[in-house]
């Protein structure tokens, strides 16, 4: 007879082997035609940092990308293969719309080849590891601080980084990024191109901050070929959005030009 002791420890070790047992998030991967990548890249992070398979969640365009998936993917890869909508912006809204409300999610792009920290003597950026530890630490800062929404500095480059925890308006990086979900209209983004910008904005005025941990980056290609993030005339779009953007939000959007034609966005909240 099995006793009480006996079965707990079991289901720990289950949970540390990424077993069956619920996480308390879960990971919500959008990803289209590019099964051989995914499985290199986000999911192989992922698998590193200890992550439990079964709370890893791919989301798919339509049912021919699902079979393909689940042919093409090692099954001690992820948990799940979900059919959402085709397009990047759509499929993110799609994630937030299929869990329930007060689910700990973090969204990743199907190409993080892993997740950097900062070192002590901040000079030096070197895996962060522990992926489990760090994306539950995340949403215990969410929840002491009363927000919704949390990131990391979106540059590799040990010379900006801090060895600091933001709570003020920041940029969130749609590459990787953790949310509480809320079925709330007014968290819902309206630009295809720099939709993630948008929803740091909408978030910041929702709650009145954003988590962002700014001694943490990841080592990605950005705009890489194929993907669901693929736009035609990405500078002239690019343009429109921001500018809708700053039209918007007058008081916390500056743009500028890049020297390649790229218009940037930089926000801006004016203290009080």
């Amino acid at each position: 007879m099995l006793t009480k002791k006996y079965v707990q420890g079991r289901a720990r070790q289950t949970l540390r082997q990424g077993g069956g047992s619920k996480s308390s998030y879960v990971v919500a991967i959008p990803s289209y035609n590019r099964v051989q990548k995914l499985a290199e890249k986000t999911l192989a992070t992922l698998k590193r940092g200890g992550v439990p398979r079964s709370c890893i969640h791919v989301f798919v365009a339509n049912e021919a990308e699902r079979k393909a998936y689940a042919e093409g993917l090692p099954k001690d890869l992820y948990g799940k293969i979900v059919v959402g909508v085709k397009g990047i912006t759509p499929q993110r809204r799609f994630i937030v719309k299929y869990f329930k409300e007060g689910t700990h999610v973090v969204s990743m792009d199907d190409d993080v080849e892993e997740v950097m920290k900062l070192s002590r003597d901040g000079k030096s950026i070197k895996p962060l590891g522990d992926l489990d530890k760090f994306y539950k630490e995340a949403f215990r800062v969410c929840k002491e601080k009363n927000l919704y929404i949390w990131g990391v500095y979106p540059v590799k480059n040990p010379f900006f980084m801090k060895q600091e925890t933001t709570f003020d308006l920041k940029f969130i990086l749609g590459t990787t990024y953790g949310f509480i979900v809320r079925h709330d209209a007014d968290l819902v983004p309206t630009v295809a191109e720099k939709e993630d910008y948008e929803n740091s904005i909408r978030y910041y005025l929702k709650d009145g901050g954003v988590v962002r941990f700014n001694n943490v980056c990841l080592k990605t290609v950005f705009h890489s070929p194929g993907g669901l993030g693929l736009i035609e005339n990405r500078f002239e779009v690019n343009k429109k959005a921001a500018e809708t953007l700053q039209s918007r939000y007058p008081d916390l959007v500056k743009i500028r030009q890049r020297e390649n034609g790229m218009t940037e966005i930089r926000l801006h909240a004016k203290k009080t």
